[in-house]
C-alpha cells in the first residue's frame, strides 16, 4: 500500500522510510495541539526523570568520543582518505569552512554569543560548589571557561563523530547516505532491512526535531530584535510569521541546490559575520578583549580535563541539567543532518585533516567569537553602564541579550538590522541544508529527486517548530529544552555503536600490520664466563647458542618492503627513508672507509704525474 501511495504521488525515495518518519511528525503535531496538557505532562515527566538519572551520561559520553576521534586522527588510520586514493578535495579550504557554519553553528554563536557570558557571569554554575560570587572577576573567569566548554571541541566533537562515519562509509565504501549505513560492519545487508529502516527513521525524525528546536532559538531571537528596534511585539503571530518567512526563503534556497544556493548564502553570511565580529572589537576595550581572550583560552586548556568530567555532585544545583546536558541532547539531535552535511563537503581529505579541521577550525573561530562578544559584555558590566546581567538573568530575555548589547555601541540601529540580516540567514541555511539531507537520508541516494520531497521536509521543520514554540504547554525555550533533550538519548546510545563500526571497518580495510621485525643478535656473555666455559669443554652443553664477548648480528638487518606494492624496496634497510618512504639520502658506504683529503690529493698529484 505504502508503494502504491508512492507512486502515486510520483515520489522518488524509500516508501517505508518517508512515510514512517512523515506520520511520526503528523501524530506529534495532531496530539501537541489537540491535547496539549497531556503531551505537555508527558514530556516534562520523562525529561525530568533523564535530567536527574542519566545527566552523567550525556557528559561523560562527549568526553569519550572526543577521546576516540583524537586517538584516530594520531593513528595510522589518520592518514586514510575519505575516497579514492588518490582524490583531492573537492572544495577548498575557506569555502569549505564557509560551509561548516551553514550546517548550523554561526546560528548558535549569533544566540548565545552574549547570552551564554553573561549568563555565567550573572549566575555562575560552580558558585554553589566553589563559592564564586556573580559579577566579580572570579565569576567572568568560570564564565568563559564554560562557554569555551560549551562551543568549542566538545561540541564540535558531537558533530565530528557521525561526520566521519558518514564520510567514511559514503565516500570509501561507496553505501548510501543514510545512519543505517555507518552501521554495516555490524549488520551486514541488514542495513537495507528492518533495522535498518528503523535506525533511519530515528535519525530524520531527530533530525527534524533537532533542527526545529534550533529555528525556534532564532525565532524567538529574531521577535526580540526587531521588537526591540520597531516596537513589534513579542507574540505568537509574529513567531508564526518569522517561521513562515524563513521557511518559505528555505524553499527557494533548496530549489537552488548546494551550489547555487547554500554555497553562496553560506560565503556571504560568514564575510558578514567577521565584519561585525571586527566591528564589536574595534570599537569596544580592544585590549581587554584581546588580552582577555588570550588568557581565557590557556585557562580553558588546563581546566578542560577537570570541565570535561564536572557533575555538580555536591552541589547538585541542577545547573548543569538546563545548560551542559541540555546542549549535548540538542547538539547530537541533529548530529546526523550536519554528519552527512559535513561528510558530502569533505571528500577527498584524509581522516587526520578531516578530524582536525572539523575540530581545530570552528573551535578556534568560536574561542575567538565568544572571546570578542564575552570580554565587550564583561566590560560593559564592570566598567560601564552595565544592564545586561539584569536583561539575561533577571528578566530572562535570553533571545534579547544580543541586541541589549549591541546598544552599547555606535550605530545601533544599523548594526542590530545587521544582526537580524545574519540570525536569518543563518537560520535559513540551516533549514535547507537540514532539508536537503533529511531527503538524502530518506532516499538513499544523492541523485535526482523531485523538488517537492525537500521541499516537505523543510515545511515539515516549520511546522515542528511552531507546534514546539507556539502551541505545547509550557511555550518558549522551556518546551523546546524538555523535549530535545529526549530525542537526543537513542542518538547517544548510537555514537558509541558509531565508534565501533568505524575503527572495525578501517582495520578490515587498511588491513592488519604485520608485526615489526629487527635483525637478531648473539648472546653476550663477560670474558671470564666465555674462558670458563671454553674450560669446561665438553662438560657445558651450548645448544644451539652461540656466545660472543662483543655484539655481533646473527643476521642482516630486514630489508622493509612497500606493502603496496610487490617486490619494491623503499630505501635503504634500516633507514628512515625506508620507514617514510621518502628518498633515500646518498651516503658512502660503510664497508669503505673514506681516505683523508690529504691522501686523495697525494694519490691524484701522483697519477698526473
Amino acid at each position: 500500500m505504502l508503494k502504491r501511495l508512492h507512486d502515486v504521488l510520483r515520489l522518488r525515495t524509500s516508501p517505508a522510510i518517508f512515510f514512517g518518519s512523515a506520520a511520526v511528525i503528523i501524530l506529534f503535531v495532531f496530539l501537541t495541539v489537540t491535547f496539549t496538557e497531556w503531551m505537555d505532562s508527558i514530556v516534562s515527566a520523562a525529561s525530568d526523570w533523564l535530567y536527574t538519572n542519566l545527566g552523567w551520561f550525556y557528559i561523560l559520553g562527549v568526553t569519550v568520543f572526543l577521546l576516540f576521534l583524537i586517538f584516530i586522527a594520531l593513528s595510522r588510520f589518520g592518514r586514510v582518505k575519505l575516497g579514492a586514493d588518490d582524490e583531492p578535495p573537492e572544495h577548498s579550504g575557506p569555502a569549505w569552512f564557509s560551509m561548516l557554519f551553514a550546517a548550523g553553528i554561526g546560528s548558535i554563536l549569533m544566540f548565545w554569543g552574549v547570552a551564554e557570558p553573561v549568563s555565567h557571569f550573572g549566575d555562575p554554575p560552580r558558585g554553589p560548589d566553589l563559592g564564586i560570587e556573580a559579577g566579580t572577576a572570579e565569576a567572568a573567569k568560570d564564565a568563559m571557561n564554560f562557554t569555551f566548554y560549551h562551543f568549542t571541541l566538545h561540541t564540535w566533537t558531537i558533530f565530528a563523530l557521525p561526520a566521519l562515519c558518514f564520510a567514511y562509509f559514503i565516500h570509501k565504501r561507496n553505501l548510501p547516505p543514510r545512519v543505517s549505513s555507518i552501521f554495516q560492519p555490524i549488520l551486514g545487508e541488514r542495513i537495507h532491512g528492518p533495522i535498518g529502516k528503523f535506525i533511519d527513521i530515528v535519525a530524520i525524525i531527530g533530525t527534524v526535531f533537532g533542527v526545529a528546536v534550533s529555528l525556534g532559538l532564532g525565532t524567538l531571537q529574531i521577535n526580540s530584535g526587531i521588537n526591540r528596534l520597531f516596537g513589534i511585539p513579542e507574540s505568537a503571530v509574529w513567531q508564526l510569521v518569522i517561521i513562515g518567512v524563513v521557511g518559505g526563503v528555505s524553499m527557494i534556497s533548496v530549489a537552488l541546490g548546494l551550489d547555487r544556493g547554500i554555497k553562496r548564502l553560506s560565503n556571504f553570511n560568514i564575510a558578514l559575520a567577521v565584519a561585525l565580529l571586527v566591528f564589536i572589537l574595534v570599537t569596544g576595550s580592544t585590549l581587554m578583549v584581546i588580552s582577555g581572550t588570550l588568557e581565557s583560552l590557556g585557562r580553558y586548556v588546563v581546566s578542560l580535563p577537570e570541565l570535561a568530567l564536572w557533575n555538580d555532585t555536591f552541589a547538585d544545583s541542577g545547573w548543569q541539567s538546563s545548560w551542559t546536558v541540555f546542549y549535548w541532547a540538542w547538539t547530537i539531535s541533529w548530529s546526523p543532518f550536519v554528519g552527512i552535511f559535513i561528510a558530502r563537503i569533505s571528500k577527498g581529505r584524509t581522516v587526520r585533516q578531516f578530524v582536525t579541521g572539523v575540530l581545530a577550525v570552528p573551535a578556534g573561530f568560536s574561542v575567538l567569537w565568544f572571546g570578542i562578544f564575552g570580554y565587550s559584555a564583561f566590560d560593559i558590566e564592570l566598567n560601564g553602564e552595565g544592564g545586561l546581567v539584569e536583561t539575561v538573568v533577571e528578566q530572562e530575555d535570553v533571545p534579547g541579550a544580543l541586541f541589549a548589547f549591541l546598544e552599547h555601541f555606535p550605530a545601533t540601529m544599523v548594526i542590530s538590522i545587521i544582526a537580524i540580516i545574519l540570525v536569518t540567514i543563518f537560520f535559513i541555511t540551516s533549514v535547507d541544508s537540514a532539508a536537503l539531507v533529511t531527503d538524502t537520508m530518506a532516499n538513499g541516494h544523492e541523485d535526482y529527486n523531485p523538488l517537492g520531497q525537500r521541499i516537505f521536509w523543510a515545511v515539515s521543520i516549520g511546522l515542528i517548530t511552531a507546534t514546539l514554540l507556539v502551541f505545547s504547554g509550557e511555550g518558549g525555550i522551556s518546551a523546546l529544552e524538555q523535549f530535545v533533550v529526549l530525542v537526543g538519548l537513542p542518538f547517544f546510545i548510537m555514537a558509541y555503536f558509531q565508534m565501533y563500526a568505524i575503527y572495525r571497518a578501517l582495520r578490515e580495510d587498511a588491513s592488519e600490520l604485520p608485526p615489526m621485525r629487527t635483525r637478531r643478535w648473539k648472546k653476550v656473555l663477560p670474558p671470564e664466563e666465555i674462558a670458563r666455559r671454553e674450560a669446561d669443554g665438553d662438560d657445558y652443553d651450548y645448544g644451539d647458542e652461540e656466545a660472543v664477548v662483543e655484539p655481533e648480528a646473527a643476521e642482516a638487518a630486514p630489508v622493509m618492503r612497500d606493502p603496496y606494492e610487490e617486490d619494491r624496496v623503499i630505501g635503504r634497510a634500516g633507514t628512515l627513508s625506508a620507514r617514510t618512504g621518502s628518498a633515500p639520502i646518498r651516503r658512502p658506504s660503510l664497508t669503505q672507509p673514506t681516505r683523508p683529503l690529504n691522501d686523495k690529493r697525494r694519490r691524484r698529484d701522483e697519477d698526473q704525474t
